[in-house]
């Protein structure tokens, strides 16, 4: 979709951020995950933490959230065959037995294990931005995603920074899935649409996401893309995962070749200026 001069109106310069400042940045320099910034788990109060680790390497300045070949599925239960290595800054849930957590799986979802309250990184409002390069593979999916730190059912609503599927990205094109969820949240319609773009998503791009009071902007590379005209109003945190599906076809469960790889080159988080 074209950007038009109204839509750029909107705001953002998305060289020199102006109107906004760092306040979350991870260039994966180290050996190890920043714990402060962090949660290796994948939504663990519907499974556990042990089933729903990432699968990861940090190394020359990138992380590669892998999906291995013996990697079993986070939580078979309630999501079937889905193997996914998730990143998250915060972690909100009710006791054990209760149906108070985040991001439901329906009515079936308990709480399955006890899970300490975690508020890593949540804001309220601001530009969050990745660098990063997609699979090819079919059978994953790659996206960065903000859900409400839920203390209330109805602060639920999802914004989809980018989501790519495997099966969507070409040398000459890929499908960028971005746009806002509402699940339980009454304030929010549902508005998520499949871009296409002129570039190769296996490859290092920029995606990015401005989230104001009244509207969320979409970017790839510096370039608007679309804007959603309403907003979530609380705080949210990140996901950053990889996905494999399970087969639909009688073809094999596990198909090569491994470790399914979702490169980060850095995740930053500004805040509005003065706040």
């Amino acid at each position: 979709m074209a950007a038009t001069a109204g839509d750029r109106a909107d705001g953002l310069d998305p060289v020199t951020k102006a109107g906004y400042e760092l306040e979350f940045e991870d260039r994966f320099d180290g050996d190890r995950l920043d714990g402060t910034r962090w949660i290796p788990h994948y939504l663990p109060q519907w499974s556990s933490r042990a089933a729903s680790a990432a699968r990861y390497e940090i190394r020359d300045g990138l992380l590669h959230l892998l999906i291995e070949e013996d990697q079993a599925p986070w939580c078979p239960e309630l999501d079937g065959r889905l193997r996914v290595s998730s990143l998250q800054t915060g972690v909100f849930a009710g006791p054990v037995g209760s149906s108070v957590g985040q991001h439901g799986l329906g009515p079936a979802a308990v709480v399955r294990e006890a899970q300490r309250d975690v508020r890593l990184y949540t804001p309220r409002y601001g530009l969050i931005e990745l660098r990063a390069r997609a699979t090819d593979d079919p059978r994953c999916m790659v996206a960065l995603w903000m859900i409400g730190y839920e203390d209330e059912p109805e602060r639920s609503a999802e914004i989809c920074v980018c989501e790519i599927f495997g099966r969507d990205v070409g040398p000459d094109g890929a499908r960028i899935g971005m746009g806002v969820h509402p699940f339980d949240d009454p304030a929010v319609t549902d508005d998520f649409t499949v871009e296409t773009l002129p570039i190769d998503a296996r490859e290092f791009h920029v995606y990015a996401a401005e989230w104001t009071p009244d509207h969320v902007a979409f970017f790839v590379d510096g370039r608007h893309v679309r804007t959603v005209r309403q907003s979530p109003a609380y705080p949210m945190q990140l996901m950053l995962n990889i996905y494999e599906f399970p087969p639909e076809d009688g073809s094999p469960e596990r198909e090569g070749p491994y470790p399914k790889r979702f490169t980060v080159d850095y995740v930053r988080g500004y805040r509005p200026s003065g706040r």
